[in-house]
């Protein structure tokens, strides 16, 4: 095997390796997932807002 086959090979290995990432991340069966994922830092302030505001009423 040549130098010039191993770089067809790897190339080919590489550009599904990327379809497959890409059609894994657009799914339609990921999107939930990854919305949720998306607002996780937004929860973390209303859990912070709302200690706060306990915390101020007391």
């Amino acid at each position: 095997m040549d130098y010039g086959t191993f770089q067809g090979i790897s190339t080919l290995v590489v550009m599904i390796t990327f379809v497959g990432i890409f059609a894994w991340a657009y799914s339609k069966r990921r999107k939930k997932q990854f919305d949720e994922a998306a607002n996780l830092i937004f929860s973390d302030e209303e859990i912070a807002n709302q200690a706060k505001d306990s915390g101020e009423h007391k």
